[in-house]
């Protein structure tokens, strides 16, 4: 690494973390200083960063992870500028309870004590538009194409090219790029991974997006649902579990070749849903992704290759057992994905530490079903809105022993207050419908 900072003449090197949020945080220092942030880390005041330090304790550390180190395609190859991904520490060099790579470390780790590694590969959703949003005026997509669309010259195909290129160059691997349903919605999914390798790639895929855009003169969001018309951004995950290099999830013969590890996991998930609905679909604008139809999933249930169940199981290659896995629906592109990530394994470790029994798969759209249909086959529904959702989270013990006290006090009251700056509002249809009807 020392060596290609010199060769590669790079003058910068960013050190990237996030808050409780989600929220890339990043502060530059010199190549000069790289010996002693290794050693000692460096030492920043926190108590500005969302949820890292409580107010008496402002002082923070950032020790960079040297296998993070990528440089910058966006800032040249001459006179550059190099990133890392942090761990964030407490003054005596412990790790910070607050800091949400952490989070996900602990519940890795938690899963390796009993011989398991997490694996995720993401397809990450995200609109692009013509100029920011200011109120009162329309957003502006920057094209009126749909689903997987190929359209000659189109500024989407420019402009996942140069997204996937910059990636790349950074050895982030993509497997697929596509124009998706709503006008100047895009999808780009990365390669599996290990989950933490996921979720650093995660934020740095936001940040190149949103550069890319910039320089093309356009803007970039990876908002759940900004056009109400228009279908959401998720984030659908595919998720497996791997023993000793073999794939737990895969049992030759079986059904849709689920093992009893997989079957259990998916379990995990279903029952646990409700209670961390709230970190995978974090926003107040979140639930008008999950309830507003458009193939998101709106109820616990599992399916064999249905898109309309909170957690499908593809399609598997019989003769490749490496490829049985189970695709969770429910995270928005706005998660973040340490604690989205940290709070799926736990639910599924769960589900297999307690022997859940899976219940019948989804055959139907569940869309599509009565309400009454639903009840009879026991879909519930997930929250309605961020108010349910968090009232799950907060009565969840899995997901406080999962995220620690304090970030699990701190995203508790940071999303109340979110809901009630939203219920405060005053909006144009509560207008519409009763400001001259009563």
């Amino acid at each position: 690494m020392i060596r290609t900072v010199e060769e590669k003449d790079v003058r910068f090197v960013r050190l990237w973390f996030c808050d409780v949020i989600g929220t890339l945080k990043s502060v530059a220092i010199s190549p000069a200083d790289l010996e002693s942030a290794f050693e000692e880390g460096i030492g920043i005041d926190g108590s500005a960063i969302e949820g890292l330090t409580r107010e008496f304790e402002s002082d923070i550390l950032l020790r960079p992870d040297p296998a993070t180190f990528q440089l910058l395609p966006w800032r040249g190859e001459v006179a550059g500028t190099a990133r890392m991904m942090c761990d964030v520490l407490t003054p005596d060099g412990q790790p910070a309870a607050s800091d949400p790579r952490r989070v996900l470390k602990d519940a890795i780790a938690r899963a390796e004590a009993k011989g398991l590694e997490f694996f995720t590969h993401p397809e990450i959703e995200f609109y692009l538009f013509e100029e920011p949003y200011r109120e009162g005026v329309p957003l502006r997509p920057t094209d009126t194409s749909g689903y997987f669309d190929h359209v000659p010259r189109a500024s989407g195909q420019d402009f996942r090219r140069t997204v996937i290129q910059h990636l790349e160059a950074m050895n982030i691997q993509v497997e697929y790029s596509h124009h998706e349903n709503g006008p100047g919605q895009n999808e780009i999914d990365l390669r599996y991974a290990d989950a933490l390798t996921t979720a650093d790639n995660i934020l740095t895929f936001r940040t190149v997006v949103k550069e890319v855009a910039l320089s093309m003169g356009t803007v970039a969001t990876f908002m759940p649902k900004p056009m109400i018309e228009s279908p959401g951004s998720g984030m659908h995950t595919h998720l497996s579990l791997f023993q000793n290099g073999k794939n737990a999830f895969h049992e030759p013969g079986a059904e849709y070749g689920l093992s009893r590890t997989a079957r259990r996991f998916i379990a995990g998930l279903l029952r646990h849903a409700p209670e961390y609905c709230a970190l995978t679909s974090q926003f107040v604008n979140s639930y008008k992704r999950l309830w507003g139809a458009q193939e998101a999933p709106s109820y616990v249930c599992w399916g064999h290759n249905n898109r309309s169940a909170l957690v499908r199981v593809p399609f598997h290659k019989p003769t490749k057992g490496t490829s049985s896995r189970v695709e969770f629906r429910g995270a928005d592109s706005a998660a973040n994905p340490y604690l989205a990530f940290a709070a799926l394994l736990a639910a599924g470790m769960a589900g297999i530490e307690g022997e859940y029994e899976l219940p019948e798969g989804a055959e139907d759209t569940v869309w599509q079903l009565t309400d009454k249909e639903r009840r009879a086959l026991d879909y519930e529904p997930l929250p309605t809105d961020l108010f349910r959702a968090l009232e799950s989270f907060e009565s969840s013990e899995l997901m406080a022993s999962t995220l620690g006290e304090q970030v699990f006090e701190y995203f508790l009251r940071n999303k109340r207050a979110e809901w009630n700056r939203y219920r405060e509002q005053v909006t144009a249809v509560e207008l519409d419908s009763s400001f001259f009807r009563i």
